[in-house]
């Protein structure tokens, strides 16, 4: 390892509350959705025992599926559901609470590196929860954009029900993200057929995917193979990706929308008699779908880009409606053959999603000492590209192999970067 990485550390994400009384430190802002858990929220909370006096600090992580602008918000109706909400106490500590689960490795170097005042906090979100979706605001839109969104607050207050007053209270906007399955589903393929009157046989398609799970940016490429048995002609052929996305709200709709798109002639008209064999490559990508409304995205933390929202996995169909946005993705081969003698089509489903990461060391409990890998990522940007593996682990640790009990050496190289107060666009009193 070269010593210009070396000098990096370990990279903290912190937010103060405007008067500075507590802060909040994150080693990462992307949790992930592992199907039967999800990655823990945790970290420590700096406090000001003497502005806090009797008061307590309180924490709690909201999903909530934003469904209108919030300029709209008027007379207290609020164009937002609430999916889930978790509520605890960090100061003062509750027994309870710190004594049935151990410090991750990064909560014991931030107390220590913090001092007495650093209280840890953790948060378990359960399966099924929603996984961060945008939707593509309208050209010249304000404010925050509709979909689903986490927070992670704490603040100040007497009791639970208190109102958080902005002055002694803390914002962080989060991802809940869900990655590729280890293993992929069968391959997709259909078969389908149509008649005509007064044409004794049949106009028959063929389509397949060369597999079923898709990374974000790869090429899809879809084998067509059509036999014309009956006394009509295929003028042209047209294959598009299409997006699904069921918003689950007071009731369920569907929103359809072309990501990619090819109309062919090439070996057309096909007359009675003829077959054709061909393979069609589309590629799904957010850059050139930046003026469809609507359109599904993957969470936004801040202004870069971001991509297609991945694919809902849906491992148990009773708990849909937790799910606030369900997005999936079919490949859709039309034939035209007319004004009169209409069309032929088949749908291929498949899946969509970034490659699983390696898994964030730092989050482990304290008691497990093995070395972390020294290959974690230090670009916040990868997450959201479509051509580059994705890697939620914001953290930077400075690991040697020839060091033994790293951690312990290394406690004070921290670097603690700034929660930006804009990271959602539009977003102002963060």
């Amino acid at each position: 390892m070269s010593s210009a990485s070396k000098k990096q550390g370990t990279r903290v994400f912190k937010k103060g509350s405007p008067n500075g009384k507590i802060t909040v430190y994150l080693g990462k802002r992307d949790f992930v959705d592992h199907i039967t858990h999800v990655d823990p929220i945790d970290g420590v909370v700096l406090v000001d025992p003497e502005y806090l006096k009797d008061r307590k600090v309180y924490g709690h992580v909201l999903a909530a599926f934003r469904y209108g602008r919030e300029d709209l918000d008027v007379l207290g109706l609020t164009f937002r559901k609430d999916l889930y909400l978790a509520s605890s106490q960090i100061f003062p500590p509750l027994e309870s609470e710190t004594s049935k689960r151990p410090l991750t490795r990064l909560q014991e170097r931030l107390m220590k590196k913090l001092g007495a005042n650093a209280y840890p906090f953790f948060f378990e979100l359960p399966p099924y929860c929603p996984a961060s979706v945008t939707l593509q605001p309208a050209p010249g839109d304000t404010g925050k954009p509709c979909g689903i969104d986490y927070e992670m607050k704490a603040y100040v207050g007497e009791s639970t029900e208190d109102k958080p007053h902005k002055r002694n209270s803390v914002r962080l906007a989060i991802r809940k993200v869900m990655y590729a399955p280890n293993k992929p589903g069968e391959q997709p393929s259909v078969e389908v057929s149509k008649e005509f009157m007064m044409s004794p046989n049949k106009l028959h398609l063929e389509c397949s995917l060369d597999k079923e799970l898709y990374y974000h940016g790869e090429s899809i490429s879809v084998n067509v193979h059509i036999q014309n048995n009956s006394n009509k002609a295929v003028k042209k052929i047209k294959v598009s990706v299409r997006q699904l996305a069921d918003i689950c709200l007071f009731s369920t709709a569907q929103y359809k929308c072309i990501v990619d798109e090819k109309e062919s002639e090439d070996g057309f008209p096909l007359g009675s008699g003829s077959t054709l064999s061909k393979v069609y490559e589309l590629k799904p990508l957010l850059s050139n779908n930046k003026d469809k409304w609507g359109l599904a995205l993957d969470g936004q933390l801040k202004h870069e880009d971001t991509n297609l929202a991945s694919s809902t996995l849906i491992p148990d169909q009773t708990a849909k409606e937790n799910l606030g946005i369900i997005v999936q993705y079919k490949v859709k081969v039309k034939l035209i053959l007319g004004p009169l003698a209409g069309e032929l089509t088949a749908e291929l489903p498949f899946t969509l999603m970034h490659p699983k990461p390696e898994p964030d060391p730092d989050s482990k409990p304290s008691t497990d000492k093995t070395s972390s890998s020294p290959n974690a990522a230090d670009e916040e940007t990868e997450e959201r590209t479509g051509d580059v593996p994705v890697d939620t682990n914001l953290i930077q640790l400075d690991t040697d192999d020839s060091t033994p009990n790293v951690y312990a050496e290394n406690d004070d190289d921290l670097i603690f970067e700034d929660f930006a107060r804009l990271r959602l666009k539009g977003e102002t009193e963060a």
